[in-house]
Order: structure tokens, then sequence, then C-alpha cells
């Protein structure tokens, strides 16, 4: 009988801690979100963990503004136009409707408090007005728009106006908006701090920023909101919980507080069942290698960006990473030159490929040393 309860005991042991280890890898479902299209992405990995019609094109309202903003700061970043430039209003950045910084035709208001306008009070008149100053016309303004675009890998998106006012032109896509959302982060990191910023007063006139998760959520830092009739409530958020910051985008929602809680639910989602590692840094050795004929015998191999995975929780231990390396490789060898590939999988999946690059440059050897390395060669 003792034998009997011995093994029975066993058993149960087994079960349990099967079940145990097979709910740490168990990811249910996303939530329902009650929007035309939506994307939950990890900042970091580029992983997307969520998606509804992610790359159907839709009306980005006023989230166009962030590429407004980012055209500015990578005019800034140029030292072609300074913060403290002054910036004279228009009478057609004046008069352009829907929600408004309050800006005066005619007056002068410097480029912090016009981008401030756009950010924070999402205000169409500012969005004209460093549009006009920036490119000379809104026009000449939306090809530098489409321009970073392109460079940012926004595949189905186009730009006519600075605003986000409608347009059967003017069209973005929830996959899109998340990559634009990660630019400005990673890019601009010293500007991304004024998407944080829960209200600001220009003209006696203190407006507040219409994201409702800044005071929500203490983990969300941003990014935008939008709204018009045909394109419903938009938003694009951001958290970051520890090291890891994920990226969520909702559009065509119904109200504020749907497009709030919507988002809500997919950032909850998405910390409560994931998590990223950083793997591996950028410009370190992960292996040398024998290089023929150069001036040295050996090459460093490594990465030329940082390598990032978002498993589900509990799953870091049954990651297998190999590297492929390139088979008698002969100098000369450039820095940055690809040499073999570094991969990571899950199980079967495989979760992130990255080239192995040179790490330095490696001359060729002098006539000496490249009939030695001729004659290895042979043995090896």
């Amino acid at each position: 009988m003792s034998a009997i309860l011995r093994r029975f005991s066993l058993l149960l042991l087994l079960f349990f801690t099967t079940a145990v280890s097979a709910n740490l890898a168990f990811v249910p479902a996303p939530p329902g979100v009650k929007a035309e299209g939506y994307v939950l992405q990890d900042f970091h990995s580029g992983r997307i963990l969520a998606s509804v019609n992610e790359n159907e094109r839709m009306e980005p309202a006023s989230l166009t503004k962030m590429m407004t903003a980012y055209v500015v700061f990578q005019e800034l970043a140029s030292g072609d136009i300074k913060l403290d430039d002054k910036v004279r209003i228009s009478e057609k950045a004046w008069r352009t409707q829907g929600s408004r910084m309050f800006v005066e035709v005619d007056t002068k208001v410097t480029l912090e408090q016009l981008l401030k306008g756009v950010i924070i009070q999402s205000g169409n008149d500012a969005s004209v007005a460093v549009a006009e100053y920036v490119a000379g016309s809104e026009e000449a303004f939306a090809a530098l728009m489409n321009e970073y675009a392109r460079k940012l890998g926004l595949t189905d998106t186009n730009f006519v106006n600075s605003t986000g006012l409608p347009h059967p032109e003017h069209y973005t896509t929830p996959r899109d908006m998340a990559l634009l959302a990660t630019g400005v982060i990673h890019d601009f990191p010293q500007f991304y701090e004024w998407y944080s910023i829960k209200e600001y007063t220009y003209n006696n006139i203190t407006q507040h920023n219409r994201n409702k998760l800044l005071w929500r959520d203490e983990y969300v830092d941003g990014v935008k909101t939008g709204h018009t009739d045909s394109a419903g409530y938009c938003l694009v958020s951001s958290a970051k919980r520890e090291d890891m910051r994920l990226v969520a985008v909702v559009m065509g929602t119904s109200g504020e507080n749907a497009r709030a809680q919507e988002s809500q639910k997919l950032l909850n989602f998405g910390f409560r069942f994931f998590e990223t590692h950083r793997l591996y840094e950028s410009d370190t050795p992960l292996k040398e290698i024998r290089i023929w004929k150069g001036m040295s015998e050996t090459l460093p191999l490594g990465l030329n960006r940082e390598m990032y995975v978002t498993i589900p929780r509990g799953q870091y231990e049954q990651l297998d990473a190999s590297l492929s390396v390139d088979s008698n490789i002969i100098a000369p060898a450039h820095k940055g030159q690809e040499f073999g590939t570094v991969t990571v999988q899950l199980g079967e999946e495989v979760l992130v490929e990255q080239p192995l690059v040179a790490l330095q440059d490696i001359e060729e050897g002098g006539l000496w040393q490249r009939l030695l390395d001729d004659v290895m060669l042979w043995f090896y």
C-alpha cells in the first residue's frame, strides 16, 4: 500500500510541476479592444504582441502631429533653427479650424512655445505656424513629413497637412503610428519628455493634455491623442515599467474615455504576460575568428545594434542562441561588413536574427603573409 501511495504522490508532484511550468508559458488571447484597429508593440524588440487591422489605412487625425513635431526636432538637431526663434503667425495659421493654441495673427511666438502648443494642446494653429516657418508653406512641409515617414519605415502612410484635418489622401495605419512613436521616443528623448506634460498655458489660457492615461497610470509618459468625426477617437500611448517599454495604438474608438480604457487594456496585457531582455550589446565582441592574408590573424565579430527579445514571462531560461559564421574569411575586412548571423530561438520559433559584423578594419597583409596563408589554407 505504501508503494502505491508513494507512486501516487510522485504522479501528483509531476502533474503540479508540469502545470506550473506550463502556466509560466501560457499567454491568453489579447483582451477585446473596441477599436477599428490597434497595435501593441514592444519598444526595444519591435515585437507586436497584439493587433487587429494593423495594416489597414485609417485617418490619423491629430496623431499626425507626432510627425509634425518629429520634423521640427530633426531641423533643430541640424542647427538650422533654434527653440528661441520667433515665428510670425500668419492669417492661415490663425484661421485654422479645430483644436487651437489661440495664437494671434501677426504676433511673434517662440518656436518652443509653438512646439508645446502642438504637443500638449494639440493646436492646429500652432501646427500650421511651425510648418510654414520650417518649410515656407504647409504643402512643402508635408513633403518633408513624407520623406521622414519613408526613412522611418512607414510604408502605408501619406501626409498632406501638418494638423491631421481630414483629406482623402491623408492616411496611415496603426502599425505605422507605432513605428512613428518609437522613432520620436528613440531619436529625441530630450523632447519626448514634453509629451508627459499635463497642461500648458499660453495667452492666459490653460489647456490640459487630452491623454487621460497621464493621470490614470503612473507608468504612462506619452504620447498623442487624435479626433475627428470621421476618424473617431485615437490614442498612441507609451508606458515604461522597469526596463520594459510598450507602445499601444488604438484608432477609431467611440470616445475620450473609450480610447483611454482600450489603451489601458493593451498596456496591462503586455506588462502582465511578457518580458523584454537585452541579450547582447552593440559593438561588443561575441566571437573572434581567424582571418587569412591580413595584417592581423583574428577578427572580432559582434552586432551593430543591441539585440532585444520579448518573450512570455518565465521563459528566459528556455532561450537558445546560436552563431553562424562564414568560413575562410579573407582580408581585407571592413568594419560593419557581415560575416554571419546571430539567431535566438524559443523552442522552434525564431525570435530574432541579426547579422554578425566585423567590429574593426583588417587590412590586407604583405606579400609574405599572403603566400604563407595560401600554404596554410591548403592544410586548413
